[in-house]
Formats: C-alpha cells, sequence, structure tokens
C-alpha cells in the first residue's frame, strides 16, 4: 500500500520485527521459569507476573525520559539506543542461570521497551491530525503481524530448548537496529524541538496539556483501565493455556499466532473505515465492547476449539486504543507529541506494574479453588468498567477540538 511519508514503512518495520522479538519468547517462558526456579506451574505464574511487574517499573521511568528526548535530539537515536539495548536483553536472558538474570533482563527490556512513545511520535510527526488514527492502527497491524510469526516461531524453536528463541529475539533486534540506522530519517524538524529538562520528564509533567483540557480525564482513566484489563495476556495467556487447557509451548505458540492473524486483519482493514464512518468516539466503544465479551468468554472455555472460536471476535477489541491514541493526540500541540505518547507510555507501564500482580494472582488464586478463568473474569470487570465511562463520560461531551 502507499505511505504518505518514507518514515512511516521503516517505523512499521521496525514495531514488526520487535514485536516478532516479543512473542517469540512467551511460548517457552513458562518451561523456563519451571526450570530454572523448581516452582510449580501455578507458583510460575505469579514469578512471571512479578517479571512484568520489573519490566513495567523500567518502563515507567524511562518513558516519559525517552519521549522528551526524542523531543530534543531527535527521534532516530533514541529509536536506534532503543533497539540495541533489545539485542542485549534477549542475549542475557538466554544466558541467564538463575531467575535473578531474568529478572535484570526484564528490567533491560523494559527501558528499552519504552520505545513505541518516540515510534508513535514518528507518525504523530508526519501524519496529518485527520489520519492519524488510521496511521496508528497501522502500528498495531503491525504489532499483530509479528505475534502472527513470532510466537509461531517460538513453539518451533522450543524444539531446540527454551533458551534459543531469546537468541533468535536477539539477531531480530540486532537486524532492527541496523535497518533504523541506515534508513530511518529524522522527523521531528528543529523549529519543534524543546529543551530537555528533567523535570519535564515524568508522567505528570507529560501529560499537563491533556489534564488542562475538560473531557480528557475520563479519557484517560478509560485508557488506563483498558491497559489494565488487557495485561491478561501478556501476564497470563501462556500460564492459562497450560493449566486451563494443558497446551504445550507449540500451541501456545499457534494460539498467539492466529490472535495476531486476526488482529492485523482488523487493524489493516476494518480500523481505518470504522473511524471515519463512525469517529474515534463510537469506534472505542465497538472495541471495548468486544473485548468485555471476549475476556468474559474466555473465563469458561474448557476445550480448545473454543478458545480458537473466541479469537477473531476478541481481535475487535484492537478498534480501541488506536482510537484512545488519535483522540489524545488531536488534544496536544505538534511540539509535545513526544511528551503525549511518552506519557502515553508511562501510563501504560503503570497498568503494566498492576495488571501481572492482579491478574497472574486471580489466576492462581481461581486455580487453587477450581476456576480456571479468574484472570479473565478480573479482566472483563476492568475492560466492562471502562465502556462504561466512555459511553457515559466520554461520547456525549467530547466535541471534536480543532486539528494541532
Amino acid at each position: 500500500m502507499p505511505f504518505h511519508h518514507r518514515a512511516v514503512p521503516i517505523v512499521l518495520a521496525a514495531v514488526l520485527i520487535d514485536s516478532i522479538g516479543f512473542g517469540i519468547i512467551l511460548p517457552v517462558l513458562p518451561k523456563l521459569i519451571v526450570t530454572l526456579s523448581g516452582a510449580s506451574l501455578d507458583d510460575a505464574a505469579r514469578i512471571g507476573g512479578w517479571m512484568l511487574v520489573a519490566f513495567a517499573a523500567a518502563q515507567f521511568f524511562a518513558g516519559p525520559v525517552l519521549g522528551n528526548l526524542g523531543d530534543s535530539i531527535g527521534r532516530r537515536p533514541v529509536l536506534l539506543l532503543s533497539m540495541a539495548a533489545f539485542a542485549i536483553d534477549y542475549l542475557l536472558m538466554a544466558a541467564a542461570p538463575t531467575i535473578g538474570w531474568l529478572f535484570v533482563g526484564r528490567v533491560v527490556a523494559g527501558v528499552a521497551g519504552a520505545v513505541y512513545g518516540p515510534a508513535n511520535a514518528v507518525l504523530a510527526d508526519v501524519t496529518p491530525p485527520e489520519k492519524r488514527g488510521a496511521t496508528f492502527g497501522m502500528m498495531g497491524a503491525a504489532f499483530g503481524i509479528g505475534f502472527i510469526l513470532g510466537p509461531a516461531m517460538g513453539g518451533l524453536l522450543a524444539g531446540f530448548g527454551p533458551r534459543a528463541p531469546f537468541i533468535a529475539a536477539a539477531l531480530l533486534a540486532g537486524i532492527n537496529a541496523v535497518w533504523i540506522l541506515i534508513l530511518l530519517p529524522e522527523t521531528i524538524v528543529p523549529a519543534r524541538r524543546r529543551i530537555f529538562r528533567l523535570r519535564d520528564a515524568h508522567v505528570f509533567a507529560a501529560f499537563a496539556p491533556l489534564f488542562q483540557a475538560g473531557n480528557a480525564k475520563p479519557l484517560l482513566l478509560a485508557a488506563f483501565l483498558w491497559q489494565l484489563a488487557h495485561m491478561v495476556y501478556p501476564a497470563t495467556w501462556a500460564f492459562f493455556g497450560e493449566i486451563a487447557l494443558g497446551w504445550n509451548e507449540q500451541m501456545i505458540g499457534w494460539s498467539l499466532a492466529a490472535s495476531g492473524v486476526c488482529m492485523a486483519l482488523i487493524q489493516t482493514f476494518v480500523t481505518g473505515r470504522a473511524i471515519a464512518a463512525w469517529g474515534e468516539e463510537r469506534t472505542v466503544v465497538l472495541g471495548m465492547l468486544a473485548g468485555g465479551a471476549a475476556f468474559t468468554a474466555y473465563c469458561f472455555v474448557r476445550e480448545t476449539w473454543m478458545v480458537f472460536a473466541i479469537i477473531p471476535f476478541a481481535a475487535f477489541q484492537g478498534l480501541a486504543f488506536p482510537s484512545i491514541n488519535a483522540l489524545l493526540s488531536r488534544m496536544t500541540d505538534p511540539s509535545r507529541q513526544g511528551a503525549l505518547q511518552g506519557g502515553m507510555s508511562a501510563l501504560g507501564s503503570t497498568a503494566l506494574i498492576l495488571g501481572p500482580l492482579l491478574l497472574s494472582q486471580a489466576l492462581a488464586f481461581g486455580t487453587e479453588r477450581g476456576f480456571r478463568g479468574g484472570n479473565f473474569a478480573v479482566a472483563a470487570v476492568l475492560a466492562i468498567s471502562a465502556l462504561l465511562l466512555i459511553e457515559w463520560k466520554v461520547v456525549p461531551r467530547v466535541q471534536r477540538a480543532p486539528a494541532v
């Protein structure tokens, strides 16, 4: 498809490669944690939750810093350094002799993972305001395609041992860094750069322009609840598959790949059209409605075929976040798009700190009492709460602000 700026396909390809690297390790994490810790599968789910907390805590502090650095020194060097850090992280995890090493690797990944703020800022730099929703949807599609390839590759590579996918992920991250170094142009013009101030590089400073807008507060709260609910996938999916359905690494990989196929199709062919037809506010509602229904359905699956029947419908939840991101970007000055995305990264990191603790504990707690869908029950409550907030507080009151 044609792109309106040459930076767009480069950033999308970088996100694609990065999501492959992230997804490729998911099928083997439960086995690796059990092997290194000697814990039961239920306790391994709890350890996996704490591992994501370490990742998120690092990302929480790094997100606004990288976003503001992107506004100051440019997007390109920030993206390049982050990709190099990802390569180091995966190599560290491939060599990890103990659980402690895995935690250190997750901290490194948390700092590098804040790169999605500057990546989104690149798209905001080069995209007209009226097209940002569809462009952010393309970012989601790239992530979804990565989840088609990554988990499937991880499941296949698991046959060579639980560390093989980490080595492959390190190679992909290195390729990503070279790709950015050679091909990505700088997208923020000198006139829009700001002096970096450490006092601005935290979540509250990054969101200051939004808190001054009357409609932003309920939208931000809904975004937080939605992100919190979505932590159910990275925090518990692999453990849920083994506990509830007896899946091996290959089946975990194929289920994530199937989810990625459906997500990519929705983000590529539906998101932009839905926003154009109904607007960002109504598209958010549709996405959250699909997500809440899917989470509820997952609570009661007892056969593998049920999961694969739910996955295509669940993919429509991908409509929600690009629409939220587009609404927020319209409320923000062009010189602060990097700060905005850094703040969104930090908000997501807050959800990533709380979500794994809440959802992994819910899975383990429910399993110990004979209910294997506790994680999805909690996610459903969070998603429905976000939906009600959007429907009652955002849709009736949001007025389309002038493009900035």
